[in-house]
């Protein structure tokens, strides 16, 4: 995977890139009272930079349309749950009870240490240690992808590494093999969940290099467009391969799904076809994640500054970086704020597929409909809102705060199954409806969040601030499983879970929304990259008393 090299914030292109305006967009903090004057921040860009190709985009668009995690994030969660659930047995009425059984009690253990824990905490356990070792990844070598070629071999060996775990599920085929299916899930997630990482980490540098993102940038630099209008199409143009990459995530869940039912349906009774839909997933992607690593244009960073190491740099990357929290406020607000919020989402669908296995009996068959009925309302709702965006040139945040809405009522509705059979996750026309509302309103979701990311990320040191986001977005779901597994332990109720994850959400939502200026922040991340660009060159950052300029008072 290519890494934009840092030299591309140097002063080449733009000798001015601050450059004051009157500002009156009504997109945040301070902007909503009236016309004040705010410094625009234009990032100068380098012309070594190869402009992306059409192959190269449609390679990288591919590579998501394959990481759909219709494999690592669903089948093989509920291969894992399946098998454990038919090792454990119903503590109700002893060892040897079968959990499955018609007068069962609905609970179901496995031998854990010097216990035994409930099959729904072993599943959510298995989340969290996979959430920390991510977070490992992230902090020790996710800043070091800036440098050389190291980010391009790293998204390959990862993804390689997803891809054999996968392949091993075939091995999967008796319930005392429960243990081995637990180790490969956690593989195959950890993999799954940092390529996402990686790759989203690209998309800032092919938009900021597509063709018409560089005729933009000649458009302004001849003075054919203000400098608040290049800042609105350039943020267009990043909401764009966002979006595009999104539906393409989505068209590929359901060319996925659609191809699985030709072996689900012939091969109902085969007590190996879920195997063998393993084996088809990840060939699908196989056969289209490949050609982003012949198509990809190289873009290495600088060199690794001498003295560091690979497995180092990380670490005080993002010491360096969390120190600079008081002179990007909004950029740390959001992480934070999406570090709670991508907790209690993550969590929330963990516990909502836990609660969906139990209900479908963990069915392959009736699992790829739900995802099928999820995956078409995620490609329109993609198309849709991108739509919607782009006809009336709604801001990313107001964009994103209407996919947080329904974020909150998932759990909330959850809540309701606490004290009723009727309602809360209970009935099979509920998982119908969740799979809808998920596609309708969480597709965008993703989408927003991560362009919102790249808005508030210095240029040229994407990898350390996504690494931050990494953190935030898949590495961050530590707390949540834990808290819940404990709660189910204690209660023997999966829907006792639902209300922390409910005020989790909310508590975050309420800060993104009101707290987190994504004009001023995005102003703020390019005038602090413009100072560090000796950065690059050298590994050292200038003085901390050199900080950005501060954002003038309103008069």
């Amino acid at each position: 995977m290519s890494r934009l090299p840092l030299p591309e914030i140097l002063p080449e292109v733009s000798p001015n890139p601050l450059l004051s305006v009157n500002s009156s967009d009504g997109s945040g903090k301070g902007d909503s009272t009236g016309v004040e004057t705010t410094e625009v921040a234009i990032a100068p860009v380098s012309k070594h930079e190869p402009i992306v190709t059409r192959k190269e985009l449609w390679s990288y668009y591919l590579y998501y349309n394959g990481d759909n995690g219709v494999g690592p994030n669903g089948y093989s969660m509920t291969l894992f749950q399946s098998l454990a659930t038919a090792a454990g047995y119903d503590p109700v009425k002893g060892p040897g009870s079968d959990c499955s059984a018609p007068d069962a009690s609905g609970q179901c253990v496995l031998p854990w240490g010097s216990g035994t824990k409930a099959v729904s905490s072993v599943v959510l356990v298995s989340n969290g240690v996979s959430f920390a070792v991510m977070t490992l990844i992230f902090t020790t070598i996710g800043s070091a992808a800036d440098y050389g070629s190291f980010g391009r071999w790293l998204l390959l060996i990862l993804t390689v590494i997803c891809w054999g775990a996968q392949f091993a599920s075939m091995s999967l085929t008796s319930p005392d093999r429960w243990g081995v299916a637990m180790a490969l899930y956690m593989v195959g997630f950890i993999t799954y969940g940092a390529t996402l990482v990686f790759y989203a980490a690209v998309f800032p540098r092919l938009a900021r290099n597509t063709p018409h993102a560089r005729d933009l940038r000649e458009k302004y630099e001849r003075g054919e467009i203000s400098a608040e209008e290049y800042e609105v199409e350039e943020s267009l143009e990043k909401n764009r391969i966002s979006n595009i990459s999104t539906m393409h995530s989505n068209i590929g869940y359901i060319v996925t799904l659609a191809l699985n039912l030709s072996l689900l349906l012939p091969r109902e009774k085969d007590p190996k076809v879920n195997n063998y839909v393993l084996v088809l997933t990840n060939g699908y992607w196989v056969l289209l994640g490949i050609w982003w690593f012949i198509f990809q244009q190289p873009r290495p960073g600088p060199t690794l500054p001498k003295g560091e190491h690979y497995l180092t740099i990380g670490w005080k990357q993002i010491w360096i970086a969390l120190k600079q929290y008081k002179k990007l406020p909004y950029t740390f607000t959001y992480l934070v704020a999406f570090f709670l919020l991508a907790d209690g989402l993550n969590t929330t669908g963990t516990l909502v597929s836990i609660c969906q296995n139990d209900k479908f009996s963990f069915s392959f068959l009736q699992n790829t409909y739900l995802g099928l009925a999820q995956a078409i309302t995620s490609t329109i709702s993609t198309l849709g809102f991108w739509y919607i965006q782009k006809y009336w040139k709604i801001s990313t945040k107001k964009m994103f705060v209407v996919t947080n809405v329904v974020t909150i009522l998932i759990p909330l509705w959850g809540m309701i199954g606490i004290w009723t059979d009727k309602f809360g996750f209970h009935n099979v026309w509920e998982f119908w409806a969740y799979n809808v509302m998920f596609g309708l309103f969480q597709a965008p979701y993703y989408a927003f969040s991560q362009t919102m990311m790249a808005e508030l990320t210095p240029p040229g040191f994407d990898n350390m601030f996504f690494g931050l986001f990494g953190l935030s977005n898949r590495a961050s779901s530590m707390i949540g499983p834990n808290v819940i597994q404990a709660i189910i332990d204690n209660t023997g109720n999966n829907w006792k879970g639902f209300p922390f994850l409910f005020a989790l959400c909310t508590a975050a939502s309420l800060v993104i929304w009101f707290a987190v200026d994504v004009t001023t922040g995005r102003r703020d991340a390019v005038a602090w990259a413009e100072k560090h660009r000796s950065y690059a060159e050298t590994g050292v950052f200038s003085s901390e008393e050199d900080g950005v300029p501060e954002r003038p008072k309103k008069a």
